[in-house]
This record gives structure tokens, C-alpha cells and sequence, in this order.
């Protein structure tokens, strides 16, 4: 019984580490989309609109 509730201790510590690790380094993958007119500014993270 110790056994089993240690092993299931174990896993459940563990699991939100696992679901953390596939999920790192998407960040730099996701795309910034605009309306129509406007385009992104990286500096402030923002959608400028154009002029001119």
C-alpha cells in the first residue's frame, strides 16, 4: 500500500512538469495578425495603423 502511494505521489508531482516542457518555445512561433491598413510594430508589440 506504502509503495502504491508513493509511486502515485510521484506521478501526480510530476505531471505538470511534463505538460510544461512540451508547451516551452512556442512563444517565438506565434504569429501577430493586423487589420486591414495596419501592420505590426515589434517595439511596442502593437498594430500601428499606416499613414501616407
Amino acid at each position: 500500500m506504502t509503495l502504491k502511494l508513493v509511486l502515485t505521489a510521484s506521478i501526480l508531482a510530476l505531471a505538470p512538469m511534463a505538460g510544461f516542457s512540451q508547451c516551452s518555445g512556442h512563444s517565438d512561433t506565434q504569429a501577430m495578425t493586423c487589420a486591414q491598413g495596419s501592420v505590426y510594430d515589434a517595439d511596442t508589440g502593437q498594430c500601428k495603423v499606416v499613414t501616407g
